[in-house]
Protein backbone atom coordinates (compact mmCIF):
# COMPACT_ATOMS: atom_id res chain seq x y z
CA UNK A 1 0.00 0.00 0.00
CA UNK A 2 1.34 3.40 -0.97
CA UNK A 3 2.14 6.00 1.64
CA UNK A 4 0.38 9.35 1.50
CA UNK A 5 3.50 10.96 0.01
CA UNK A 6 3.80 8.21 -2.61
CA UNK A 7 0.15 8.71 -3.54
CA UNK A 8 0.77 12.43 -4.02
CA UNK A 9 3.87 11.76 -6.13
CA UNK A 10 2.01 9.17 -8.22
CA UNK A 11 -0.79 11.69 -8.78
CA UNK A 12 1.69 14.41 -9.76
CA UNK A 13 3.48 12.17 -12.25
CA UNK A 14 0.34 10.74 -13.81
CA UNK A 15 -1.48 14.07 -14.10
CA UNK A 16 1.66 15.66 -15.59
CA UNK A 17 1.82 12.95 -18.24
CA UNK A 18 -1.90 13.17 -18.90
CA UNK A 19 -1.89 16.97 -19.31
CA UNK A 20 0.83 16.63 -21.95
CA UNK A 21 -1.26 13.99 -23.76
CA UNK A 22 0.83 10.91 -23.02
CA UNK A 23 -0.60 7.72 -24.46
CA UNK A 24 -1.44 4.53 -22.56
CA UNK A 25 -0.33 5.58 -19.07
CA UNK A 26 0.11 2.61 -16.73
CA UNK A 27 1.13 2.35 -13.09
CA UNK A 28 2.44 -0.96 -11.79
CA UNK A 29 3.15 -1.79 -8.15
CA UNK A 30 6.37 -3.81 -8.05
CA UNK A 31 7.52 -3.53 -4.43
CA UNK A 32 6.69 -7.18 -3.69
CA UNK A 33 8.72 -8.29 -6.73
CA UNK A 34 11.96 -6.31 -6.55
CA UNK A 35 14.01 -3.82 -4.58
CA UNK A 36 14.40 -1.57 -7.66
CA UNK A 37 11.39 0.58 -6.74
CA UNK A 38 7.86 0.41 -5.38
CA UNK A 39 6.18 1.61 -8.59
CA UNK A 40 6.79 1.85 -12.31
CA UNK A 41 4.91 4.49 -14.29
CA UNK A 42 4.93 3.75 -18.02
CA UNK A 43 3.72 6.07 -20.78
CA UNK A 44 4.53 6.87 -24.36
CA UNK A 45 4.56 9.71 -26.83
CA UNK A 46 4.07 9.74 -30.59
CA UNK A 47 7.40 11.41 -31.35
CA UNK A 48 10.79 11.83 -29.73
CA UNK A 49 9.92 15.51 -29.25
CA UNK A 50 6.78 14.60 -27.31
CA UNK A 51 8.67 11.95 -25.34
CA UNK A 52 11.19 14.55 -24.20
CA UNK A 53 8.39 17.05 -23.41
CA UNK A 54 6.62 14.43 -21.27
CA UNK A 55 9.76 13.71 -19.26
CA UNK A 56 10.51 17.42 -18.91
CA UNK A 57 7.00 18.07 -17.56
CA UNK A 58 7.28 15.30 -14.98
CA UNK A 59 10.64 16.65 -13.82
CA UNK A 60 9.32 20.21 -13.65
CA UNK A 61 6.19 19.31 -11.70
CA UNK A 62 8.03 17.05 -9.24
CA UNK A 63 10.53 19.84 -8.60
CA UNK A 64 7.76 22.44 -8.17
CA UNK A 65 5.51 20.35 -5.92
CA UNK A 66 8.01 18.34 -3.89
CA UNK A 67 11.36 20.05 -4.42
CA UNK A 68 12.89 16.84 -5.75
CA UNK A 69 14.92 15.93 -8.79
CA UNK A 70 15.28 12.38 -10.09
CA UNK A 71 18.06 10.39 -8.44
CA UNK A 72 19.09 9.29 -11.91
CA UNK A 73 17.99 9.89 -15.51
CA UNK A 74 18.74 7.98 -18.70
CA UNK A 75 17.88 8.33 -22.36
CA UNK A 76 17.43 12.08 -22.88
CA UNK A 77 19.79 12.18 -25.83
CA UNK A 78 18.00 9.56 -27.93
CA UNK A 79 14.53 10.28 -26.47
CA UNK A 80 13.28 6.79 -27.41
CA UNK A 81 13.14 5.64 -23.79
CA UNK A 82 13.64 8.16 -21.01
CA UNK A 83 13.91 6.89 -17.45
CA UNK A 84 13.39 9.16 -14.45
CA UNK A 85 14.35 7.38 -11.23
CA UNK A 86 12.81 8.91 -8.12
CA UNK A 87 13.90 6.03 -5.88
CA UNK A 88 10.51 4.65 -4.92
CA UNK A 89 8.94 5.52 -8.29
CA UNK A 90 10.59 4.97 -11.66
CA UNK A 91 9.04 6.71 -14.66
CA UNK A 92 9.51 5.19 -18.13
CA UNK A 93 8.60 7.49 -21.01
CA UNK A 94 8.79 5.72 -24.35
CA UNK A 95 8.52 6.54 -28.01
CA UNK A 96 5.57 4.37 -29.13
CA UNK A 97 7.51 1.83 -31.21
CA UNK A 98 10.17 1.47 -28.52
CA UNK A 99 7.52 0.72 -25.90
CA UNK A 100 5.97 -1.93 -28.13
CA UNK A 101 9.40 -3.53 -28.63
CA UNK A 102 10.39 -3.72 -24.93
CA UNK A 103 6.86 -4.37 -23.56
CA UNK A 104 7.65 -3.70 -19.90
CA UNK A 105 4.07 -4.50 -18.94
CA UNK A 106 4.66 -8.10 -20.02
CA UNK A 107 7.96 -8.29 -18.15
CA UNK A 108 6.31 -6.98 -14.97
CA UNK A 109 2.98 -8.80 -15.45
CA UNK A 110 3.19 -10.16 -11.89
CA UNK A 111 3.06 -6.61 -10.57
CA UNK A 112 -0.10 -4.96 -9.30
CA UNK A 113 -1.80 -2.74 -11.87
CA UNK A 114 -2.76 0.48 -10.10
CA UNK A 115 -6.06 2.20 -10.91
CA UNK A 116 -5.05 5.61 -12.27
CA UNK A 117 -8.53 6.71 -13.34
CA UNK A 118 -8.80 9.30 -10.51
CA UNK A 119 -5.72 11.06 -11.94
CA UNK A 120 -6.77 11.08 -15.60
CA UNK A 121 -8.86 13.93 -17.01
CA UNK A 122 -11.94 12.92 -18.93
CA UNK A 123 -11.97 14.08 -22.54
Amino acid sequence: MATELQNKKLECIITSLDKKRADNIKAIGIKDLTIIADYFIIANGDSTTQTKALADEVEYQMKQRFGIDPDHTEGYNASNWIVLDYGDIVVHVFYTQTREHYNLERLWADGEEIDISPYIAED
